[in-house]
């Protein structure tokens, strides 16, 4: 026989006075969400925090299972938004009105996009990593994105000494005054012709932007590659490869002008309230990476 009157330890009274707590839940809970795309809704497994403060009356914890409970049922049967996790935030407090002043709900998972081909009439799945979070203070709601771009930064220092070589080598073996044209444009589409190249790796930019609750993850990936020209590619014909040599040559950089190139166009967009960026260049010249870090400039400064 199961006994009704079942203990619940966290209502326990205690003579000493409880310190009020930041933020109290439960992390990487496992969910799947419904994401919608241009050809049907998928489900996508996902990662939840869920979190309250301790901060209204004092007591020894929350109610976790309500929390997790409300993250079944509201985050599993809808269509994954900003503006459903505004919902949860509000039934976080709801189901804590005697304990919370604020609440967090935070949603982190991979989300599949189709990318064209730059040149070809090829197109791949792209995986982008994105997080997706609401804050609530009491009824009052923020709505957070954050996206993971992968690029590709050629180093303009390393194409400059690379340029420095090719001419030096082509002084060298062409040092007459005269020089048959259809000789030379042989030549440049040889080994000996370039003789050096400059550096490139794939990179990686990290965007978080405060925004609406209509505002949708896709756009803000769309932003960061318009701004850098240089995102990794799917499926490529040679057509498009040489494209993105193209546009790796024309678009030399370091990842101070990574940050600078996406806080020009982020500083464009009205939707986006505010916003935190870092970009870390994995080098393939140094053991080490190159990283820079920007901001609006209002409240958030990091992630």
């Amino acid at each position: 026989m199961t006994n009704k009157n079942l203990p619940d330890v966290a209502k326990e009274t205690h003579t000493e006075k409880f310190a009020p707590i930041d933020w109290v839940g439960m992390g990487s809970i496992e969910l799947p969400i419904m994401l919608k795309q241009a050809d049907g809704t998928y489900r996508i497994p996902a990662r939840v925090d869920a979190k309250v403060s301790l901060d209204k009356k004092p007591s020894r914890g929350i109610h976790m299972s309500r929390l997790y409970l409300i993250t079944q049922d509201v985050l599993t049967k809808n269509e994954m938004t900003l503006g459903l996790l505004g919902q949860a935030t509000d039934e976080f407090l709801k189901t804590h009105e005697e304990l919370s002043t604020q609440a967090l709900v935070q949603v982190n998972f991979e989300a599949p996009l189709v990318r064209k081909a730059l040149k070809s009439a090829n197109q791949a799945w792209r995986s982008y990593p994105v997080v997706l979070s609401s804050f609530n203070e009491n009824g009052t709601k923020k709505y957070y994105v954050e996206v993971v771009v992968t690029y590709s930064s050629t180093c303009p220092a390393s194409a400059a000494l690379s340029r420095q070589l090719i001419q030096d080598n082509f002084k060298q073996q062409f040092s007459q005054e005269s020089v048959d044209f259809d000789v030379i444009h042989s030549w440049l589409g040889t080994t000996q012709g370039i003789v050096a190249t400059p550096h490139a790796q794939r990179s990686f930019a990290r965007v978080k932007a405060e925004v609406g609750p209509d505002f949708n993850y896709g756009a803000l990936i769309d932003y960061v590659e318009e701004a850098l020209q240089t995102a990794v590619q799917g499926a490529v014909k040679r057509e498009d490869e040489q494209e993105f040599a193209l546009r790796n040559g024309q678009n030399l950089m370091f990842c101070e002008d990574a940050a600078r190139r996406v806080k020009e166009l982020l500083d464009q967009k009205k939707e986006i309230l505010d916003y935190v960026a870092e970009f870390s260049h994995v080098e393939s010249l140094h053991p080490h990476n190159a990283v820079s870090h920007i901001s609006k400039g209002l409240k958030l400064r990091s992630f």
